[in-house]
């Protein structure tokens, strides 16, 4: 599994992909440098990719990343959004997982809206 560098602010932690065909392409298109929104305790920023729907998750997990399809947008989930019920974590709408955090996922609570977030392949 790929394993990539996510940088944000002054946050640097890794994330390890599945083989999802989303989690390819997004690996394809690395390096990515955005300025990160936040949306409760999700940041996520529009990248170049463009995939559909493949097993979207309409609740996900702490520390999961994902795709969010209508908005071509990689995402962080930290904790709950705007739109979680009790402790679940709900995207806006369904998003493909595409990997997980490596370590703690909360540490993003630290990250400003509009701060620079870069994805980079992780060394081996």
């Amino acid at each position: 599994m790929a394993r990539m560098r996510i940088t944000a602010g002054d946050v640097t932690v890794t994330a390890t992909l599945n083989d999802s065909p989303t989690a390819r392409a997004i690996w394809e298109a690395l390096p990515i440098e955005e300025r990160g929104s936040t949306w409760g305790d999700e940041i996520y920023f529009g990248i170049p990719v463009h995939r559909d729907e493949e097993d979207a998750q309409e609740v996900v997990e702490l520390g999961d990343i994902g795709y969010w399809p209508p908005g071509h947008a990689f995402c962080i989930f930290f904790g709950r959004t705007p739109m979680s019920r009790g402790n679940e974590i709900r995207p806006a709408s369904p998003v493909n997982v595409l990997g997980r955090i490596d370590g703690d996922a909360t540490l993003f609570r630290q990250v400003a809206s509009g701060a620079r977030v870069r994805l980079e392949r992780a060394e081996e």
